[in-house]
This record gives C-alpha cells, structure tokens and sequence, in this order.
C-alpha cells in the first residue's frame, strides 16, 4: 500500500514521461532512457507506467506513432511508405500489418476514407455540422486567418485523457491552483491543447492539457505540471460563439482554408487560446483564437 502522496509523486513523475514521449516521438525511447526520466528503475518503471496509463510503454509509444502516421496520411500527400519510414517501421507490409490491426483497414483506404477527398474531420472539440450541411464555398464568407510564428511557451498544466467535451473538472482544478499560488494577476494566457484526433484516437485515450502561460520563476505543484512549448508556424483564426460548436471553425480551416490556400497541417498540439472568461461570458460572446499548425512553405512536414 503507498504511504500518502506516493501515488501522486508516481502520477507526476510518469507525465514527465509522458509528456517527453510526445514531444520526442522520433527519438530514443528505450525503457531504460525513460524509466531515467521518471527516477524509476526499469525494474519497476514498466509496471508503474503500466498501471497508471493502461498500457505498457511500448504499446503507448507505437499506438502514438500510429496514430501521428493516421493524422499524417489524413492532413498530406506523402507516399504511403515515406509516412512507414517516418513511424519506424522498416517496409511498407510491416507498417500496413500494424496499422490494420489499429485501425481495421489499410493506410490507403483509410487515406481515401479520411482524407482531403473523403469527408471533412476536425480535431479537438469534434462537435461539427456533417459538411454536406455547409453552404456552397462561394456563398461563404472567406475565413480570416493568419499566418504567424508562435512561441516558445513555458505552461503550468493539468493533463485530461477522455471525451474533450469533459475538460470541465480538469480546467476547475487548474484554475484552483491558479488562485491559490496568486498568479491571476501576473497576466498569464490560459490556453487548451489538443494532441489527438478523435477520428483515429479512442475517446478514452483523447489528451487535452488545460493550461496556463507562466514565469519561469513558477515551480510545479501537485497535480499541476509544467512544460515548454517549442511552438512553430501556425494558422490562427477567430472562433466567436459557444466552445461546443469550436468543431464548425476547425471542420472550415481544416476543409476549406488548408485545401484552399496549397497549404498543409502540422502536428499536434492544435491550441486554443480563451480569450475571455466563461464564467462571466454569455456563450454567444465567447471568443477563442483557434491555433493550428502549420507546416512552413519549404519545410518538412511537422508530424
């Protein structure tokens, strides 16, 4: 049994993993490499990690190459065995076997399926209208989007894996945290981060990080992690109205402006920055700045 605080000291220190895993999918992620970060011995540190994830390490990190290859063959026109290359896999059959048995069907009828031919999907908050429901593009009044360089970003954060439509206890506990550390004051931008997609990622598994820009000064705290957020290009746009219908905005960037423009999308994380305070807000007023990345003219592709 754990003496008291155990359990959440293990909790914070398997989201350094965690969040190291992410950010570093390209490189070495050997047990031993990780179980270092978390100042877990790989005795233990795969049995923890299994115990708190739900899935042992290297399950996680294929699942997460995975389903970066799914978003890839989505948002892009690579070759289907440049996309198995780029997850680690060394010929087009292993990658397709694996990627089957993920997905039930193979890269290229997922790409036909799930694509810019197929029909529109939207990552973070999917609560969009079917787009056979949107009116014909000339009718519409052209998105307005920038094209514009964001970050680095230091965020403190508290991680929510499940439905984004239940982020609303993670942000509650953030927000605590917030008050009681007394940084309300300092100015810091509260943001949402979305690492998956909910078209190839299970709804349990779903990752959203409420978080909030902070000082270098600020230390962590339970429950509570911190993190540098490299940034890159982005496309940003205005989404005026209620968070549930955040899906419309990105179902147009990601179906209409991408397509539109010759552009393509990056990897995760897609960020929304609130930019007024809900509790005080009527829904119809809310304002969030939609933030997806981008991949640069000239660049590799940000998967």
């Amino acid at each position: 049994m754990h003496r008291p605080g155990t359990r959440k000291d293990y909790q914070a220190r398997v989201l350094r993993v965690l969040v190291h895993i992410q950010d570093n999918l390209d490189e070495d992620l050997s047990l031993e490499r990780l179980a270092k970060i978390a100042y877990f011995s790989p005795f233990h540190f795969h049995r923890i990690f299994r115990s708190l994830v739900g899935e042992s390490v290297q399950q996680h990190i294929r699942r997460l190459r995975l389903e970066r290859s799914a978003q890839r063959l989505k948002g892009s026109t690579a070759a289907v065995g440049l996309v198995a290359a780029e997850a680690g896999y060394a010929n087009h059959e292993s990658f397709s076997k694996a990627f089957r048995a993920a997905f039930g069907c193979s890269p290229r009828f997922f790409r036909s399926a799930h694509g810019r031919r197929g029909r529109i999907a939207a990552p973070s908050n999917a609560h969009y209208r079917d787009p056979q429901a949107f009116r014909p593009l000339e009718e519409e009044i052209e998105m307005k989007v920038e094209i514009r360089e964001i970050g680095p970003l230091r965020l403190a954060f508290v991680r929510h894996v499940g439905p984004y439509n239940a982020v609303g206890e993670t942000w509650e506990r953030l927000t605590d945290w917030v008050g009681a550390e007394g940084l309300l004051a300092d100015g810091g931008e509260f943001l949402g981060l979305s690492w998956d997609d909910p078209e190839v990622t299970p709804t349990d598994k779903l990752r959203y990080d409420a978080c909030i820009t902070v000082d270098a000064e600020v230390a962590p705290s339970e429950g509570v992690g911190l993190m540098t957020l490299s940034g890159g290009t982005y496309a940003a746009t205005l989404h005026e109205g209620p968070y549930d219908r955040l899906g419309e905005s990105y179902a147009r960037l990601l179906g209409e402006w991408f397509p539109k423009h010759g552009r393509e999308p990056g990897g995760p994380p897609s960020l929304e920055f609130y930019l007024n305070d809900p509790e005080s807000t009527e829904p119809e007023d809310l304002l969030t700045e939609i933030c997806m990345p981008i991949v640069p003219r000239g660049g590799g592709h940000a998967v």
